[in-house]
């Protein structure tokens, strides 16, 4: 689970409410937590469904865009990075100190899985193409308990 997101939505609802991330029920398995609060159904649900961030893509997302670099300078890279950027398949080389990318270079093609060197230079590019969200399985009261997903498998709790 991406632990940064998921403590940004929990600071954001901190005054109502607390979250555990040990096994409670056989609905906790792989990326889930249990979230425990006070607020009312509707608000909860709410916040749910409102909660999307936009975050860097992992490796075997699907690209939503073809990103190529084009020939010449990287002034964005400095001279270090430069034997890194060629372990990760990119055409560069040193050009009196700066990084210089020496044919045009597909970072990835739309609709087609990432790569890890696609993902990490696109991470270093800033390129973001992911959203990140967060998924209501259940939901517990006194009262009664709601399941929200059937069929729920260690896939359907993260996604990206």
């Amino acid at each position: 689970m991406r632990n940064l997101k998921f403590k940004e939505f929990r600071e954001k609802l901190k005054p109502t409410s607390r979250r555990q991330s040990r096994p409670a029920c056989e609905l906790l398995r792989g990326d889930a937590g249990l979230f425990l609060t006070n607020m009312p159904r509707d608000e909860v649900e709410s916040c749910f469904n409102k909660f999307e961030e936009n975050d860097f893509a992992r490796t075997g997302t699907i690209a939503t865009e073809k990103v190529e670099l084009l020939e010449g300078p990287l002034d964005q890279f400095t001279h270090e990075m430069e034997p890194f950027l060629r372990k990760q398949g990119m055409p560069v080389r040193l050009n009196k100190g700066v990084v210089e990318l020496v044919s045009d270079f597909v970072v990835c093609e739309e609709g087609k899985p990432l790569s890890p060197e696609s993902a990490r230079i696109l991470r270093l590019l800033g390129i973001k193409m992911a959203t990140f969200r967060l998924n209501l399985i259940c939901r517990w009261s006194p009262e009664d308990f709601e399941l929200y997903k059937e069929g729920l498998d260690e896939s359907d709790i993260e996604c990206v």
